[in-house]
């Protein structure tokens, strides 16, 4: 793949948002964004070796357009020397789970490196040369979203280099609520690295103070780490990101599904990978009682999608109100309603829900509420933890 990264020109980005209906937002101003706060961390990096840990959403607004902050930096004469990427790549196309191959930028010559290809942790190697590191990719709030996965490993390698660290923040899509089981130790994973709930309700930016203060990295190893915070930012604000943070989740109604609907990625149930209501529907082949369907196809973001080529019946959740805690209904009517109950998990529902007890108490017939109560001590536990590093109301 080759990239060049003035391409970057807010038509293409137009584009996408109406393709992908998507819709800029209106109760955030992107002015006041991390990234766009270049006062503030620009002066960190004359005269140094830049590596910037992003992706196709690491995005500046700047005169009515969005540019790409490396656009940005080098057009300031930073000496960038190095990209990272996190899961599906640079461009956000690859699928998830796909290994992605480093690269090469035709025009500026900058090295892109993997961070879900060969190694998930920039190695020493890589690291060579570089002064300092910028983070800059917008997450989504919720456990499993791995890019707060390579966020722990890029802070490890940081600290293990002597590297400095400066995280440019953005809004979370799913800040306003937390919820679901915090994870147990024995289930740590790339789609769960640290003990918290499903949904953290923390900035990226906040997140990382957790991970430094908590000894959550290596040896308790802490990384020189510095947070450009956003300004007029409050986590109740609806904020619509300017174009899809991954290839699956193409709007805000997605976004806002994805805590609740993701756990269906370790079930026989289909979330909409192959069509264009990626985790907005759910469906099987065998939930025949049901009138909506949908076939998933091999597409860009999901070539191999679950149920590939067959017709899938189930619930299209597109109106459904905005989610203001994760929702189990329909996790519990779809396991009460297979006609496959042996088969209806799969092996990584556990890493996904982040304890076994939740499968079982599906099997049981537990109540949503039984289930919620199962997890009050924790989850008052998470929080007393996570109100020390909140920089916003």
């Amino acid at each position: 793949m080759k990239l060049n990264f003035t391409d970057y020109k807010i038509t293409f980005f137009l584009v996408l948002s109406v393709f992908f209906n998507y819709s800029f937002s209106q109760t955030f101003d992107e002015n006041n964004l991390g990234a766009n706060r270049t006062d503030l961390y620009v002066k960190d990096l004359l005269n140094k070796n830049v590596g910037v840990v992003g992706n196709h959403s690491s995005l500046i607004f700047n005169n009515g357009k969005y540019i790409h902050l490396i656009d940005s930096l080098l057009s300031l004469n930073i000496n960038v020397i190095k990209v990272f990427s996190p899961e599906h790549g640079f461009r956000g196309q690859a699928d998830a789970g796909e290994k992605v191959k480093d690269n090469i930028d035709s025009k500026t010559g900058l090295s892109i490196i993997s961070l879900y290809g060969t190694n998930k942790k920039p190695t020493k190697y890589q690291l060579n040369e570089i002064d300092i590191l910028i983070f800059d990719i917008q997450d989504v709030g919720a456990r499993f979203y791995t890019y707060i996965s390579t966020l722990h490993y890029v802070m490890e390698a940081a600290a293990e280099n002597n590297i400095k660290l400066i995280v440019l923040d953005r809004p979370n899509p799913n800040g306003h609520y937390i919820d679901g089981p915090v994870r147990k130790k024995e289930l740590k994973s790339f789609i769960g690295m640290h003990p918290v709930p499903i949904v953290h309700g923390m900035t990226i930016g906040e997140y990382a103070m957790m991970i430094n203060n908590e000894g959550w990295l290596k040896n308790s190893i802490y990384c020189d780490l510095r947070i450009i915070k956003m300004k007029n930012y409050s986590r109740n604000l609806i904020y619509d990101t300017p174009l899809k943070p991954s290839p699956n989740l193409p709007n805000r109604k997605s976004i806002n599904l994805y805590p609740s609907l993701c756990l269906f990625e370790g079930t026989n149930v289909s979330i909409g990978r192959g069509t264009n209501q990626q985790f907005q529907v759910i469906g099987n082949p065998l939930w025949t009682n049901y009138n909506y369907t949908f076939i998933p196809k091999s597409m860009p973001g999901a070539k191999f999608p679950k149920h590939l080529n067959t017709l899938c019946y189930g619930l299209d959740l597109r109106d459904s109100k905005r989610l203001n805690k994760i929702n189990l209904e329909w996790i519990l009517e779809a396991y009460k309603i297979s006609n496959e109950k042996k088969s209806f998990f799969l092996d990584s529902f556990d890493l996904l829900a982040g304890n076994y007890e939740l499968k079982q108490q599906i099997i049981d017939g537990k109540s949503e509420n039984q289930i919620r109560e199962s997890w009050s001590i924790d989850l008052s536990e998470f929080k007393k933890i996570r109100s020390k590093y909140l920089l916003y109301n």
